[in-house]
């Protein structure tokens, strides 16, 4: 995926545990509800934090975050 075409964020739903490690990673961008879901404000990514957005989605431990063209 070319790092200029607009890209964000989703999240399975059936395979989210709430481990939070992706609001670590990706501050700008997720934040934690009060059970500590992610929240994703739908913004796309810009193309300076899509390495961060990347590595939030492949360090994810349940594989629960994806990069999707918009």
């Amino acid at each position: 995926m070319d790092q200029k075409t607009p890209q964000k964020i989703d999240i399975d739903w059936t395979a989210c545990q709430g481990h939070g490690l992706c609001a670590e990673l990706l501050p700008d961008h997720i934040t934690l509800d009060e059970w500590g879901y992610p929240l994703v404000d739908g913004a796309p990514i810009p193309p300076r934090t899509a390495k961060r957005a990347r590595r939030a989605a492949s360090d994810c431990p349940v594989l629960a975050l994806k990069l999707t063209v918009t």
